[in-house]
Formats: structure tokens, C-alpha cells, sequence
């Protein structure tokens, strides 16, 4: 074994023990399976706060990378545990599932939706216990198949006092909105994704259109991972823009990695967070701006209704088309021998698309009504501290786990 890999193995051990020697922590052990150590995206956040959560709940818990063979390997010699979380999809099924399976470890994997369920259902209904990120998640693990009766939805959980509000008047925001060039008159909308497209960032455009003839200092700025990309996105906003010949220099995209705190501050630097998303398994943006007192706008489907009341905490405007598939590709990369072409018996509904027409209402409303949002962003604050916090969500899953497994 060279020095690194020693190095390797006795950073493992020390951080193993550490969480072995808690005086404080409950008899079962857990190990969380994620892309530890954690980074920027959804799913190493949702592990990592699930992580935390259980550290800081006084359970004995250590973390891993979901793919790490050799450190897997260590954390299941040193540390023994007896259940392995692993977040992830079902296609993740070989190394958050099969793996503890072979190590003598119950899995009890927390799972997301990405539009279907193509493989690994045989293992996926005899699992006792298996964790996914909302009612719609489960919804679709069954349509394709996954009939087991252990399916329980468990929302993911964010830091909500990270998360908390800043007033419009904090230095951070008011730097804030004069780097992105937003006027102290204007109103600032704010959607953040991956790709803007996905989040509703096009049905979001159309909306404005209708907006702006009555209301006309906004600012509509869309957060993308990368620039431009994909292309044939991008391609299609700016033709929107220019058919509806919204004003360009009101619209503006933000590209790049950010962290918690610079996230903070841009989320409470915005009056009304927008996420008409068009495929949604949770949406944890939406929560974390809700988490800053901000209103939020998004679609009556999918993960957004566990986490929005309407009317109250939000708006959800009304489900206007259903994209539906008769067919889909299935890769070896899913766990099949080869390339193939599945046809389904019946249209699976793949993505939705918001009505624009209750957007632009809702839209309305909020912009013109500043009584009406303080309102709703601060029955939003309190709903997201009391049904989403970390330290709570994690708290739900040990205990499920526990009456569950009988641990």
C-alpha cells in the first residue's frame, strides 16, 4: 500500500471513530452514501444535510462517497454499520443498494425521479424500507412498476436558519441588486437552476409579456449552472424575448457555481422567486427562498405541492400541457446488456408546462401588492422552518428506520 493510500485509510479510520466514540448517540449506526464530500449540487446537499442532521441528532453516522469503492470498503470494516442511506435515483441501484446488500448492510435508499423507471425493480420491491423525496416520486416509482409497500415520501431537509431572511435595506442586498443593476423602485424576480429552461424560465417570460403593458420596473434574472447551455435552450428564450418583444436589458442570466452564503444573499435580494419548473422531484431552491421569506411562484404538480400551500405560502398556477412519451431509449449505463428502444404500453407523462395565463395573474399580484408579499413570505418562512429544517427531516428518518427495522 503506497503513503497516500495510507494516508487515506487512517483519515478514514479517525473520522469513523470519531463518530463511534459519541457519548451522546442512539445504538443503531448509519452510514450516508452521497458525492461526499459534499459539493453545490442538489444531491450532495440533500445527503449532506441528512448527514449533519443525524450528527447533530446524537445518532451514530458517518459519511461516504456513494461511488468510493475502497473507502466504502474501510467505512464498513472499521465502522460496522448496520443501515446505509444512499441518496440518489433508481439507477444508483448497484452502488447505494446492492453494495451494502453484499456487505451484510440494510439499504435504505432515499430516492429522486428523473421522469421514469427503467430498471432494478425486482430488488427495488423487496427493500424494507425505501425513502423517496415526495408524494410524486412515489407516484411515479409505482406507475412504472415499483409496487413496494414500503415506499414512504420524505421531504428533503434544508438549513433554515442559513437560510434565513435579509432585510432590503442589509448592505449585502442593496450590493447585491446595484451589481446585477436593479433599481430600489424595481421589483426583482428571480429564478434559479441548472438550466433556466427547466425551471419554467420560458412559460415565465410569456407571462411577463402580459405583465408589462400595466407594470414596468421589473427585472427578471435567471441563474444557469453554465451559460447558454444547452444551446437549443437558450436559443429558445431569446426568441421568445424577441417575439414578444419583452426588453432585453431587463432580462438577465447569471452563470456559476455559488456558495450557501452568496446564495443567501441573491435569493433575499429578490422580491418573488419563480419556479414553474417543468420536471420537479422536490425543489429545494424553492424552499430555501421560501426559508428567506420570499413568495414563490411555481405549478400546481409534481414535488412542488408537498412543499407549497397555495394561496398561502406560494401560488401554483394550474397545469396547462403534459409532455408525454410512447417510447424511450434504455442504455447500458441503466444496468442493461445493451442500447434499446422500451415502448410503453401507455404514454408516460414525462414534463409539464404552467399556465401562462394564471402565471401572469399571480405574477400581478405580487408585483404590484408589497402587503400581499411580506404576507406570503412570511407564512412561507414559517412554513418551511416548521415542516423542512435538517435537524427535523433527519430526525423523521431515524425514526422511521428504527420502527421500521425494528432497530
Amino acid at each position: 500500500m503506497n503513503e497516500d493510500n495510507q494516508q487515506s485509510v487512517e483519515q478514514v479510520i479517525e473520522r469513523v471513530n470519531e463518530s463511534a466514540d459519541d457519548s451522546r448517540t442512539k445504538d443503531f449506526k448509519t452510514v450516508v452514501l452521497y458525492p461526499f464530500p459534499a459539493e453545490l449540487d442538489g444531491v450532495s446537499l440533500q445527503g449532506d444535510f441528512l448527514f449533519r442532521g443525524l450528527k447533530e441528532n446524537g445518532y451514530q453516522v458517518t459519511a461516504c462517497d456513494r461511488t468510493a469503492g475502497f473507502e466504502k470498503e474501510v467505512v464498513y470494516k472499521t465502522f460496522e454499520p448496520d443501515v446505509a442511506i444512499g441518496v440518489g435515483f433508481w439507477g444508483d441501484t448497484p452502488s447505494i443498494i446492492k453494495e451494502p446488500m453484499e456487505n451484510n448492510i440494510t439499504p435504505v435508499p432515499w430516492l429522486n425521479a428523473d421522469g421514469w423507471v427503467a430498471n432494478y425493480h425486482d430488488i427495488l420491491n423487496e427493500l424494507p424500507l425505501m425513502l423517496v423525496t415526495s408524494n410524486w416520486v412515489k407516484e411515479t416509482y409505482r406507475r412504472d412498476g415499483v409496487k413496494n409497500q414500503n415506499i414512504c415520501p420524505v421531504p428533503i431537509g434544508i438549513d433554515t436558519q442559513q437560510m434565513s431572511p435579509i432585510p432590503k435595506d442589509d448592505r449585502r442586498v442593496i450590493k447585491m441588486r446595484e451589481i446585477l443593476g436593479i433599481e430600489p423602485d424595481e421589483k426583482f424576480i428571480l429564478t434559479i437552476g441548472g438550466d433556466t429552461t427547466s425551471k419554467g424560465f420560458q412559460e415565465m417570460l410569456k407571462a411577463l409579456s402580459q405583465v408589462n403593458s400595466d407594470f414596468k420596473d421589473w427585472q427578471y434574472v435567471g441563474k444557469t449552472w453554465e451559460y447558454g447551455q444547452p444551446e437549443y435552450h437558450y436559443n429558445a428564450e431569446q426568441k421568445i424575448i424577441e417575439e414578444y418583444n419583452l426588453p432585453e436589458d431587463r432580462i438577465t442570466y447569471l452563470d456559476g457555481p455559488l456558495s450557501r452564503e452568496t446564495m443567501r444573499i441573491l435569493i433575499s435580494s429578490c422580491d418573488i422567486y419563480a419556479a414553474p419548473s417543468r420536471i420537479e422531484g422536490f425543489g429545494m431552491i424553492q424552499v430555501e427562498a421560501g426559508s428567506c421569506g420570499i413568495p414563490v411562484i411555481s405549478i400546481d404538480a409534481m414535488g412542488i405541492k408537498d412543499t407549497i400551500v397555495n394561496g398561502k405560502t406560494g401560488f401554483l398556477a394550474k397545469v396547462a400541457e403534459t409532455i408525454n412519451l410512447e417510447e424511450e431509449w434504455a442504455y447500458r449505463s441503466m444496468g442493461f446488456e445493451e442500447d434499446h428502444k422500451i415502448q410503453f404500453e401507455e404514454p408516460k407523462t414525462f414534463a409539464y408546462r404552467a399556465d401562462v395565463d394564471e402565471l401572469a395573474k399571480y405574477l400581478s399580484m405580487l408585483l404590484t401588492d408589497d402587503e400581499l408579499r411580506e404576507k406570503i413570505g412570511s407564512n412561507a418562512r414559517e412554513h418551511v422552518k416548521a415542516n423542512f429544517d435538517y435537524h427535523k427531516v433527519s430526525k423523521d428518518i431515524a425514526e422511521l428506520i428504527e420502527s421500521k427495522l425494528k432497530l
